[in-house]
């Protein structure tokens, strides 16, 4: 590992050690991961009329998301059992394994199987990426990292539906899983060759010393996400309430009873205690996830039912967060570790603002506005989560740094999850469990985005009492 002194990268001296090639391998991960999610939309219509099970549509990504947050919170324990690179490589041919079964798919039940498996393998691949930043980088420059690979979501954001039209207009539906099967491969082979590295080769724990595996945790947290999932998907006010509440009771049982067994816990200790930055982060991470989503799954209809706005504007309005993220996770990077606690501060006001912005803009209908908001969200996102990240894995304990890397991706999908479900409880609740018509959609306007400002405040102070409690940051030697 290259031994930096400052926050500063020497991008020379990474490439001179291959540290930098190594890192654009983990990343690349992230890359088949989320180009991957977001390609699934434009598909959709030619796999639908293929396959038929028009009905099974939302399990698409839902399955997806159960694949990755399952995997992603196993991947960070799995490395005390066996090596980095062993991961990466089994985890990418299960990501080529799962596209192949969506490729070759003679049926709609099989193409959600074949998307469980590929979310698996994702999901771990996402979680691998953190914690190799995590092992195999030293912890001044993780802001860098950690800021490039949340650009790379910005990436997705084009290239994955971008790449399914452009298979389904020249191939077919089936090419556009193909490409990811021989991705998957590629990576598999190419860790051999790329993550070389003692730390890599090797497992966290020495040998007859790891802990027994949590299964127990892991079921409680899969029969969760399974619930909340189901109360996401086909959205019935009565129906989807009961689901979410014994979803949300599956996660506080899972959380308790991680707690339970200290060596072997997917999750790291005081996940949402103020007493720490971890546990202030953490509550951030889950607060900004959960209340942010909304705007992604509701913003183009509501849109377009209300104001007549083209679906292609409103595509560029998502899009546009996207790549303020992106822009802004690399730009604040290089900022002095000193400066991250205001960095924080300033990012959490942006995100809540932006929030609170839509409870006004969408139901008005002003689009320079709700591109002001969907920046303001985006861009804050960009500004706090590279620092966000980087404190949350520093301030871990003595070897939990591993689990706490690879917790926060984890944490934010499983706040999506929640999101989507609580969006669509609201939004039926407002008035869509009538019908989509202009009137329902007024009343949705109204009281989604606000329902959602309470999250958005108790964002903020986790990321004020967060900053606090960070106090400088201590420098590592390498």
């Amino acid at each position: 590992m290259t031994e930096i002194t400052s926050n500063k990268v020497d991008w020379r001296a990474l490439w001179a050690s291959g540290d930098l090639a190594r890192f654009c391998f983990i990343s690349l991960g992230i890359l088949l991961h989320a180009t991957n999610e977001t390609m699934v939309a434009t598909v959709m219509p030619a796999m639908v009329g293929d396959l038929a099970g028009v009905q099974f549509v939302g399990w698409s990504l839902a399955v997806y998301e159960l694949g990755a947050i399952v995997a992603g919170a196993a991947a960070g324990r799995l490395v005390s059992y066996v090596a980095l690179r062993s991961n990466v490589t089994v985890a990418a041919l299960l990501y080529a394994a799962g596209a192949l079964v969506c490729a070759t798919a003679p049926s709609m039940p099989v193409f959600l199987a074949g998307r469980l498996v590929e979310g698996l393998g994702g999901g771990a691949l996402v979680s691998l990426a953190f914690v190799s930043v995590e092992r195999l980088f030293d912890r001044n420059i993780w802001p860098q990292l950690f800021g490039i690979m949340s650009a790379i979501w910005g990436v997705a954001a084009f290239s994955g539906p971008m790449l399914g039209a452009i298979m389904v207009d020249l191939l077919s539906w089936r090419w556009a899983f193909g490409v990811f099967v021989l991705g998957g491969i590629a990576m598999a082979l190419a860790s051999f060759i790329v993550l070389n590295t003692p730390e890599a080769k090797k497992p966290q724990a020495a040998a007859g010393t790891s802990p027994p595996f949590p299964y127990a945790a892991l079921g409680c947290l899969t029969v969760a996400v399974v619930l909340i999932a189901t109360a996401g998907v086909d959205v019935a006010l009565l129906r989807s309430s009961l689901l979410l509440v014994l979803g949300l009771a599956g996660l506080a049982l899972f959380v308790f009873v991680d707690a339970m067994k200290p060596q072997s816990r997917l999750f790291p200790s005081g996940l949402f205690s103020w007493r720490s930055p971890l546990g202030s982060g953490m509550t951030m991470v889950a607060a900004f996830s959960t209340a942010t989503v909304s705007f992604s799954i509701y913003g183009p209809l509501l849109l377009t039912t209300l104001h007549g706005i083209p679906i292609l504007t409103t595509g560029y309005i998502i899009a546009a967060e996207s790549i303020a993220w992106s822009i802004l996770s690399i730009a604040i990077a290089n900022a002095p570790l000193e400066r991250e606690r205001q960095i924080l501060v300033i990012g959490a006001l942006m995100i809540a603002a932006g929030l609170a912005g839509f409870a006004y803009a969408i139901p008005e209908g002003s689009i320079p506005l709700i591109l002001l908001c969907a920046l303001s969200q985006g861009g804050g996102f960009g500004v706090c989560w590279p620092f966000l990240t980087r404190i949350i894995v520093a301030s871990a304990r003595d070897g939990e740094q591993t689990i706490a890397s690879a917790a926060v991706p984890t944490l934010q999908r499983i706040g999506y999850a929640v999101g989507a479900a609580m969006a669509g409880i609201i939004a039926n609740a407002s008035g869509f469990s009538a019908g989509l018509n202009r009137e329902a959609a007024a009343h949705v306007a109204g009281w989604l985005y606000l329902a959602f400002v309470p999250l958005g405040i108790v964002g903020c102070l986790a990321a004020l009492k967060m900053a606090l409690a960070a106090g400088r940051p201590q420098i590592a030697t390498g």
